[in-house]
Parts: structure tokens; C-alpha cells; sequence
């Protein structure tokens, strides 16, 4: 394969410098140092102007004269980057028209990157993704040869664009059989991309597109933890993807796994209370989210959720306390205090329909208005539930029969809400 390479580059050479380049060849002794350096000086020198002025037919010649004899002092010049702008533009030139001539182009512009990662060896990385591009696009290489350097490449620099791992993960997808493991590889690689940017949708839609179906996704993953049982990352994939299936038993196991293993962190618990509230295992997500509560005492979320969790179990005081929490974590965020309303309102609809129970539909209107009053995002609902309550609180012949004037307290009281302790003042 390196013959062939050479060939092709000294046809190319031949075929683009003509007799121009043995006679300059004769000027200098490469025996000589001092000869060779004069010589590289003006190649280079030659190079350099030829590609400033875009005339890349003639820069070609120059610049590859220094590169495959010795460009160690020219490389603060970027030639490496200068000549593949210039084989790019020569095998997209209408000039480049032979089969033979497209051939030497390829050869030479692979050959380049081979060349470039030895003298930028902290740049391999990067013209080892390129080499792959030029394999695939230009060359029409076998797929595994093309794999093969994508995944050399990022091994090399973590840094490169992620438009390298996207095409590493289509050819992962596009080849992936029975016989190879790519299919587990393009999931692995694009389940690091969407955690990664989490809100780059693209990444999600790979993964969707790698199976039939989100449960083939689910299997792979959980064959891929159950073969490497100590494996974090592996379990972490399997319990995402269950997730998103929504086959939250299954992400229970990985999801325990991964809490033994590090009991501190956060996600891991976010998760797998999700999984109990999906799974109406009400006492075990409660326990996850006081976990969460220890790990993160500032986090407005772990307090409302497990507000919402008391109000469906009909514990409104409970919910309410853990609701006060969650506002005094976010003083600004109206939700806790919309919500507290509905507590009041849940709890006279429950009750019946007499005049305590008027006042603590009172109650649930007053607070309305105040969550109203913070301009959040709940403050348009909160402005139709007082609106829409406005028949189920107490009139004014309520208050006159009862000898109640405006500015008056009612304490509420009564077996339905011994658990409120408020009074509100007569309008």
C-alpha cells in the first residue's frame, strides 16, 4: 500500500510539474545541508506565495516538494492545513477530470494526513478524523477500515467536533450486523452525546432510529450490563433507555446497582424516585426523595415533589409544610403557593357545601390571588380559578344572617380541616 502511495504521488508530481521540477532538482545537492536548506527556503517561499494568491496548480508542486522532504521549520506556517486546502480544491477542480488524476489526489491527500500526524503528533487525532473522511467520501474504503480510524481519531483528541462522532456513529449504525458489535457501539456513543448536550435533539433521534423499536433498545442495553456487570456506565445506559421507554421496573435493578455504588449521586436518585412514582410505589419514592433532600437541602424541585406525592395520598397538611419549603428555596416561584390553593379548594370540594365550607373555598380564592399576584407562570390559571370560584365562596346575605361584618375574622374549623389553623377576614 505505501508503494502504491509514492507512485501515485510522483505520477501526481509528474503529471502537475512537468520538467519544471527536475530541473530545479538539479540546482541543489540534498547531500549538501546547507544546500538542502536553501532549497527548502525557496520551495517553501515559492509555496507560500502561490497559495496566497490562491493559485493552488502551482503551489502544489512547492509545497509538497517541503512537506515530503523535511518541513520541521515551516510547520509554525501551518503547511500541512495549506496544502490539504489545496488538494481539496485540486480534486474538486474541474481540471482534476482523469480517473488517474482523481486516484493520485486521493493517494496523496491520505498520505498527507499520515505525514501531518507525525510532525504534529497533538494534532493526530484531528488528521486522523480527516483521513477517515477522505476514506470514506473520496476513497470508498471498506467500512471497517473507515470505523477503524473514526475510532482512532477520538481516541486521540477528545476535543474534536462532534460531527466526527456523528459520523462514526452513521457508519456504526449503517454496518452494523448480526456478526458485529456496532449497533451497541453506536447506542454507547450517542447515549455520551445526549448526556453530553441534553438539549440537542438530534442525539435522541439516532438512538430512537438504531432499533425497530425503543424495546430492542432496552434489550441491547440490558444484555450489554448483564455481560459486564460491574460496568457504571453500562448500567447508567440501560436505566436511561428503560426510562424513556417508560419500563420503569426494568430501570429499577441498574438503578439500584448504581446507588450502591455511589449513594451520592443525585441523578441516579432523581431517577429511580421517578421510577417508584411511576410504579405507585408511594413509600419508596417518598424515602428518594428525603434522600434528595439530604443531598441537595437548596433544591426547590425535591420539596414540591414530594408535596405532590402527600396531596395524592389525601395528607394536605403534610403536603402543604414540604410546599412552604419549596418557596422558602425559591422565594420567587409561584407554583408552591398555586398549588397550596388547590389543597384548599380538593379539600371543601371533598366536604360538602355549608358556609365553613364556603370560607375555605374563600381561603383557596385568597391564596389564588396571591400566587396570581407574582406574575409567574402560573398566574394566568391562578386568575380563572378565582374567577371561577367566585359563586362558592360566601355572599353577602351569608354574612348578614350570621351577623358578620367586613373586616371580621372566621376561624375554619370543623373535622375536614382541623388541618388548616387559619382564619380569613370577612371582604
Amino acid at each position: 500500500m505505501k508503494t502504491v502511495k509514492v507512485i501515485s504521488v510522483l505520477l501526481f508530481i509528474f503529471l502537475f510539474a512537468g520538467n519544471s521540477f527536475a530541473r530545479e532538482m538539479n540546482t541543489f545537492r540534498f547531500d549538501n545541508p546547507d544546500s538542502l536548506k536553501r532549497y527548502l527556503q525557496v520551495e517553501f517561499s515559492l509555496f507560500y506565495e502561490d497559495y496566497k494568491n490562491k493559485q493552488y496548480d502551482d503551489a502544489f508542486e512547492h509545497g509538497w516538494n517541503v512537506i515530503n522532504t523535511d518541513p520541521t521549520n515551516y510547520l509554525k506556517y501551518r503547511p500541512f492545513k495549506k496544502m490539504e486546502t489545496v488538494l481539496w480544491y485540486l480534486h474538486d477542480s474541474v481540471k482534476t477530470n482523469t480517473e488517474e488524476q482523481v486516484q493520485a489526489l486521493v493517494d496523496t491527500t491520505l498520505h498527507l494526513y499520515d505525514v501531518a500526524g507525525k510532525y504534529v503528533p497533538e494534532k493526530k487525532g484531528y488528521y486522523l478524523a480527516k483521513k477517515a473522511f477522505v476514506l470514506n467520501k473520496w476513497a470508498n474504503a471498506d467500512p471497517d477500515t473507515v470505523i477503524a480510524t473514526y475510532e482512532e481519531a477520538i481516541r486521540l483528541d477528545e476535543t474534536l467536533p462532534n460531527g466526527y462522532r456523528d459520523m462514526l456513529g452513521i457508519h456504526y449504525a449503517k454496518n452494523a450486523t448480526e456478526e458485529n458489535d456496532y449497533k451497541l457501539k453506536a447506542l454507547e456513543l450517542y447515549s455520551k452525546l445526549s448526556e453530553a448536550e441534553p438539549d440537542n435533539a438530534l442525539w435522541i433521534t439516532r438512538i430512537e432510529n438504531l432499533a425497530e423499536n425503543m424495546d430492542e433498545l432496552v434489550e441491547i442495553t440490558g444484555k450489554s450490563w448483564k455481560l459486564d456487570p460491574d460496568n457504571t456506565e453500562k448500567a447508567w445506559k440501560y436505566a436511561s433507555i428503560a426510562i424513556r421507554a417508560k419500563e420503569y421496573e426494568l430501570a429499577l435493578e441498574p438503578l439500584k446497582f448504581l446507588i450502591e455504588k455511589a449513594p451520592n449521586v443525585v441523578n441516579y436518585h432523581k431517577q429511580i424516585a421517578t421510577a417508584y412514582q411511576k410504579l405507585d410505589m408511594t413509600n419508596d419514592a417518598i424515602k428518594e426523595f428525603k434522600t434528595l433532600i439530604e443531598l441537595e437541602p437548596d433544591n426547590r424541585d425535591n420539596y414540591f415533589n414530594l408535596a405532590i406525592i402527600y396531596q395524592e395520598m389525601g395528607q394536605y397538611s403534610v403536603a402543604r409544610s414540604y410546599l412552604h419549603k419549596a418557596s422558602k428555596a425559591d422565594p420567587n416561584w409561584d407554583y408552591p403557593l398555586y398549588l397550596e390553593a388547590q389543597l384548599y379548594e380538593s379539600a371543601a370540594r371533598n366536604c360538602g357545601f355549608d358556609f365553613m365550607d364556603k370560607v375555605v373555598y374563600l381561603l383557596a380564592v385568597n391564596t389564588y390571588r396571591k400566587a396570581a399576584a407574582m406574575n409567574g407562570q402560573h398566574s394566568t390559571v391562578a386568575k380563572e380559578r378565582v374567577k371561577a370560584l367566585s359563586n362558592s365562596v360566601p355572599q353577602k346575605e351569608d354574612y348578614f344572617f350570621r351577623k358578620l361584618k367586613s373586616g371580621d375574622k372566621i376561624k375554619i374549623e370543623g373535622e375536614c380541616y382541623d388541618w388548616i389553623g387559619k382564619t380569613v377576614i370577612v371582604p
